[in-house]
């Protein structure tokens, strides 16, 4: 199984009491304990997935839930009209994020904030996040990768000027947290409510060609 490199500090503080265990000769005790270094290392796996190869759908930045689809929710998107899906992820989500779909990296925005629910709306603009702006065929793409109540901190690996493909990995949020996504007011939105995503596959929109 490959995990994210995020993971492991994380994973080595967890197995920690196990080995301490292990070496005072409490073999028992220290199996007991296993599981927790195994269910961080869970929670940081980091699956292959196979975006599909067609050069103007947007697939699913994250795994998780579908909280949202519709226009963009005037307190939380950016200036303009939008479309906008918004997905939480739990805990026992992949919390690898994906770029939803291809084109070069105009802005990535760093903002600290509070750890409020992901799952509430206000924790779009309240909470910690990092939020990447992407062209495509000269259309403006947003996705915002936003921590929740157990997530503490976001993992943003694009910078301003690279190019980027369709279902790429760009980084990781931590524990629990909340993909929101943005785009043209005219993109088919493919999605429903309430549907389980996979990052990187699950097609959630068709943009407009533009050329």
């Amino acid at each position: 199984m490959t995990l994210d490199r995020a993971g492991f500090p994380f994973i080595g503080g967890a197995a920690i009491p196990t080995l301490t265990l292990l070496l005072a000769g409490q073999a028992s005790f220290a199996l007991a304990l296993t599981i927790l270094p195994v269910a961080v290392a869970l929670f940081f796996r980091d699956p292959e997935r196979h975006p599909p190869n067609e050069p103007d759908v947007v697939v699913s930045p994250a795994d998780g839930r579908v909280l949202y689809v519709g226009p963009g929710q005037q307190e939380i998107a950016p200036p303009g009209d939008w479309n906008q899906v918004s997905i939480f992820l739990s805990p026992l989500d992949v919390h690898v994020n994906r770029v939803p779909v291809s084109g070069r990296i105009t802005r990535v925005n760093y903002q600290p904030g509070q750890f409020f629910p992901a799952y509430r709306t206000d924790a779009g603009t309240h909470n910690e996040r990092s939020e990447v702006w992407l062209e495509h065929k000269g259309q403006d793409v947003v996705f915002r990768q936003v921590v929740g109540a157990l997530a503490r901190r976001v993992v943003c690996r694009v910078t301003t000027g690279t190019p980027v493909q369709t279902g790429e990995r760009f980084g990781i949020m931590k524990f629990g947290s909340r993909m929101d996504l943005f785009l043209p007011p005219d993109a088919a939105l493919l999605i429903e409510e309430g549907r389980r995503v996979r990052g990187g596959e699950t097609l959630v929109a068709r943009l407009m060609r533009t050329s």
